[in-house]
């Protein structure tokens, strides 16, 4: 039915929107609540109304041709688009609660799999959580009831006027707010399409230099700042990194939140101590490509670029100079792709999840059964049990990941017992305002107590006296509040050692991007090196001065696509507005003359930035120990595109392993070579293809695969359980005996494992251990009519 538009037939669209807005406005009460302040609750309900009335306007042609069509229809679809546009404020509020920042562009520098395995993370799923998600679309419906109810009562035009008036005191007073006051969608929505136009800004700029390559200068020219404090050994020093989830300066030494981290703290008259530092990013994407390679970011962060440009790294240089290198964390090293990273820099060992084996205790799973993996001890121990009897320098690189949400590790309630004996020494004011996290004191605790024990464990090996440890925060850990932007990147750095002849605390302002340029000048000015002629550091190094200074520019990457902060002598820039910095890293907003400077030099580093990463430009000699990846034809590059057009890594393996279950086995491993090249730890992936070839009779390199699979992931028994039917099948049952021996040795209690070793004892004739074996499993499943026919066989 068609129908003339009238203005008193769009009443239930203005009830529609308008109820909108009121649950905007009830949602900022409910995330200003805790610490209530009229002001800028005021400016959230203005931002609130203007964000209502934009999208009521936004939405009103489709509202008018679907109503066009059938009357009816038109107000359903609205209500249903309005109670989605509610679900994701509810989100985004959630979101701020928690980590008392906005959601913006950082969304769109995640994959699907990361934000899973981030939010999983973070969020205990229960029925109070589920509950505000139920309850606010039947509140938002209840109020358009409401409107109809006192219809009569309610004079439309001047609920028109009302709202237009107030949307429209946006722009007299609240479009200059701090993001803390804007409406959450609003905030996504408009800090995407900033980031989308700083990109755009920055491909288009001309980016203009002398040289090919920007950041090359001789490497004589990055002045050794640390021999001085070194006593210099004759053997290369031993060099261990400590990167600390979460570590902000606010719970160090003199912070605002400092009595949790005592062994830290003691170490800061051991140690050359920077406590003006800064990490270059604000999550842990950006802490290994800044630390070891003092790299620029890319778009969404260096590790997500793909290819990766040509480059040096801490760990390629050391590793071309004898050193044996390698990389331990207790989660996923795939994640944010890191692996990628480290293998391109030729890392010689990987140590993750997947390879901790028995005796060691992951962190408990949460009610949605995600579990990070090991806590920060399990880590420093397993770290233990790896360093063997030096035969060669070496360079550890360690990734703590406790001091995260959701806050679980060991013997936790004994911990929380020392925040209370802690809290209880602080003034009543600074307890009580404290005492809401305690959760994340306690696990600093046992962050700090984990780093003390792995010291004293370290100071028992011989090597110990000519080993360096460098320890930072890979940013300031997110869910207490930060008094302001710049804390989020204000962490410490610490170099301790005991070939440390004197000690040093510097009030200078430095960065992760200062500390290989430093370290590398150290190591090539004080001890046999293969010298560098050039460098291409990002960062000019460490800063040693004991006095307030910079003399540095720092870019800052706050999340994945937004480089929208930078330290600028002693300035700060952030989200268009500048600050002043003092000695004691606290800002205050200054508006004088430098805005112009500033601007222009951090406008340049982002054209800098886009140039060096998209033109391959950093270095044009590395020391890359990049391994062999896999070409494509341009036919086959056509054909990835097509099947692969809009699907994350995790999709396009289902759908190679629905071809390869439908027999187009060639476009399967074409695909699995495809995330291969981008994921080579991705297990699932390799095991799948070495399968195909398989089934293809190609057991040779089948095996190659899926032995590959197993030396990076040693306790994933899908690829043990493929390499042992490839044995069974190309009649290599000695070999197939010997890795399943290996499987049942790593504690892989899988019984399709064990009865597929049983079978292999069977085929060599070893009846006495195929009897052992199948008995073992009728013990556990003494009805299980295979394993019952199997041993009446054997007889």
């Amino acid at each position: 039915m068609k129908e003339q538009f009238k203005y008193q037939n769009n009443l239930e669209y203005i009830y529609s929107t308008v109820s909108l807005i009121i649950i905007f406005c009830f949602l900022s009460f409910i995330d200003v609540f805790k610490n209530f302040d009229v002001q800028s609750f005021g400016l959230k309900i203005l931002n609130d109304f203007f964000t209502g009335l934009i999208i009521g306007l936004l939405f009103f042609p489709l509202y008018l041709v679907v109503k066009y069509f059938k009357i009816k229809l038109g107000i359903v679809v609205i209500k249903i688009l309005f109670i989605i546009v509610i679900v994701i404020q509810l989100g985004l509020t959630g979101y701020s609660l928690t980590t008392h920042i906005n959601l913006g562009a950082d969304i769109l520098g995640y994959s699907w799999s990361d934000m899973y395995t981030t939010v999983t993370a973070s969020i205990k799923l229960s029925f109070l959580m589920i509950l505000p998600f139920m309850i606010l679309p039947f509140a938002y419906l209840g109020l358009i009831r409401l409107f109809h109810f006192f219809e009569h009562k309610i004079n439309s035009k001047i609920l028109l006027v009302f709202l237009f008036f107030f949307s429209g005191l946006h722009f007299l007073v609240a479009s200059s707010n701090k993001f803390e006051t804007q409406n959450k969608l609003n905030f996504l929505m408009s800090d995407i399409m900033r980031s989308r136009n700083d990109k755009a800004l920055a491909s288009e700029g001309t980016f203009s230099s002398k040289k090919e390559y920007p950041l090359e200068i001789a490497s004589k020219d990055t002045k050794d700042v640390l021999a001085p404090f070194f006593n210099i050994h004759i053997e290369k020093p031993n060099v261990v990194f400590i990167i600390v989830e979460g570590l902000g300066s606010d719970f160090t030494d003199d912070g605002e939140y400092k009595g949790f981290t005592p062994f830290l703290d003691s170490l800061t008259s051991k140690s050359l101590y920077w406590e003006n530092f800064v990490s270059n990013a604000g999550r842990t994407f950006g802490a290994l490509p800044s630390l070891m390679g003092s790299l620029p970011f890319g778009e969404d962060g260096f590790m997500e670029l793909n290819p990766l440009p040509k480059h040096n790294s801490l760990i390629s240089i050391l590793k071309s100079n004898g050193y044996e290198t390698n990389y331990y964390c207790g989660d996923e090293s795939t994640f944010d792709r890191k692996s990628n990273f480290l293998e391109y820099n030729g890392i010689d060992k990987i140590i993750d999840i997947n390879k901790f084996g028995p005796g060691y205790v992951k962190t408990k799973e949460n009610s949605g059964g995600f579990s990070w993996g090991y806590p920060d001890a399990e880590i420093y121990r397993k770290t233990l049990t790896e360093l063997k009897d030096k035969k060669k320098p070496r360079l550890d690189i360690i990734m703590t990941l406790t001091n995260h949400e959701p806050f679980d590790f060991p013997s936790k309630n004994a911990y929380l017992g020392r925040v209370d004996r802690i809290l209880n020494t602080k003034p009543t004011f600074e307890k009580n305002r404290m005492s809401e996290y305690k959760d994340i004191f306690a696990c600093l605790l046992y962050t700090d107590n984990s780093i003390e024990s792995f010291i004293k464990a370290y100071s028992k090996r011989p090597d110990y006296q000519n080993t360096i440890f460098v320890i930072t925060g890979d940013h300031r850990l997110i869910p207490i509040p930060q008094k302001d932007n710049l804390s989020r990147f204000h962490v410490p750095l610490y170099i301790y050692s005991p070939m440390l002849k004197k000690t040093a605390k510097f009030k200078s302002i430095s960065s992760h991007s200062d500390v290989t340029p430093s370290l590398v000048s150290f190591l090539m000015n004080n001890y046999k090196f293969n010298k560098l002629e050039k460098t291409t550091w990002l960062g000019k190094g460490l800063d040693t001065a004991r006095q307030f200074r910079n003399i540095h520019s720092i870019p800052l990457m706050r999340y994945k696509g937004s480089i929208n902060d930078y330290i600028y002598k002693d300035y700060y820039y952030s989200d268009g507005n500048l600050f002043k910095i003092d000695e004691n890293f606290n800002i205050s907003e200054t508006d004088n003359n430098m805005m112009e400077t500033i601007s222009g030099s951090f406008n340049d580093f982002k054209k800098l930035n886009v140039y060096l990463t998209k033109k391959n430009k950093i270095s044009n000699v590395t020391s890359s120990f990049v391994k062999p990846t896999y070409e494509f034809t341009t036919k086959q590059l056509a054909m990835i595109k097509k099947l692969t057009k809009g699907l994350d890594r995790d999709h396009i393996f289902f759908l190679a392993r629905d071809l390869a279950f439908k027999k187009e086995r060639e476009k399967a491993r074409l695909l699995c070579n495809f995330v291969l090249n981008d994921l080579p730890n991705y297990g699932d992936v390799r095991t799948l293809k070495a399968r195909t070839l398989a089934w293809d009779g190609d057991y040779k390199n089948a095996e190659i695969e899926l032995l590959e699979v197993i030396n990076r992931t040693p306790f994933y028994s899908d690829a043990y359980l493929a390499i042992m039917d490839v044995y069974w099948w190309s009649d290599q049952n000695k070999k197939a005996v010997a890795i399943g021996e290996k499987a049942i040795s790593n504690q892989l209690n899988d019984p399709e494992l064990t009865y597929k070793l049983a079978q292999a004892y069977m085929r060599m004739k070893n009846l006495k251990d195929a009897n052992k074996t199948i008995d073992i499993l009728l013990k556990i499943q003494p009805e299980n009519n295979s394993y019952l026919t199997f041993k009446k066989s054997l007889k």
